[in-house]
């Protein structure tokens, strides 16, 4: 009997919408290959710091066109979406909780994830807000008062804080960001390079005198 194929790693961000895209197309894919989703939450905050980087949202260049390319890239998926306000926002809480779940109700820590995402990303609620997060707990079923004294506690701060090195460790610099069978491939709009990737395991390349 064969053994079981890798999980996908999928680093996302809670303040990312294009984690929110990934995220509705990511296990459906990975179903079609044989394959499971291991979500691992993250900070882009510590990433970009890592990197060098800043939100392409904080570059007046870049912002307009970037806002754009959110609604562009929901309508092209189908996705429901409305740019919510304020963004973006500080989304640790939410991704302590997360983290929390994956530890002791791991069959939980995904649809928690979905919950926040679509929460944010479709109703405007702000996940930085105690009584907003703690009204998403009660409708995920998490009591609002457990759920805060998580995300409150030095043991979550210090998970996601090594959560946010190892993947930094990992070369992980943005969100989302997915590892197949040790491959790198950043961003939503490497959906269709991971399909091929899944089916065929490499690309060939091309020879010159091929072209």
């Amino acid at each position: 009997m064969a053994s079981p194929r890798p999980p996908i790693d999928f680093y996302f961000d809670f303040s990312s919408p294009y984690s929110y895209f990934a995220s509705e197309w990511i296990e459906a894919l990975a179903a079609r290959h044989g394959r499971t989703v291991h979500w691992k939450a993250i900070l882009l905050g510590v990433t970009f710091q890592a990197a060098g980087l800043k939100s392409p949202v904080s570059h007046p260049i870049k912002r307009e066109y970037t806002l754009h390319d959110f609604e562009r890239s929901a309508r092209f998926a189908g996705v429901p979406y409305r740019l919510p306000e304020p963004f973006p926002i500080s989304t640790q809480n939410a991704a302590r909780i997360f983290w929390w779940l994956a530890d002791g109700r791991p069959a939980s820590a995904a649809p928690w994830a979905r919950h926040c995402l679509r929460a944010y990303f479709t109703r405007n609620v702000n996940l930085a807000e105690a009584a907003a997060l703690r009204g998403l707990a009660a409708e995920f079923g998490i009591d609002a008062d457990e759920a805060e004294a998580v995300w409150t506690s030095p043991q979550a701060k210090a998970r996601l804080r090594q959560v946010c090195d190892d993947a930094v460790l990992h070369g992980i610099f943005g969100a989302p960001f997915f590892v197949v069978d040790g491959e790198p491939f950043w961003g939503n709009d490497r959906r269709a390079q991971i399909e091929r990737w899944l089916d065929g395991g490499s690309f060939q390349a091309t020879a010159p005198s091929d072209l």
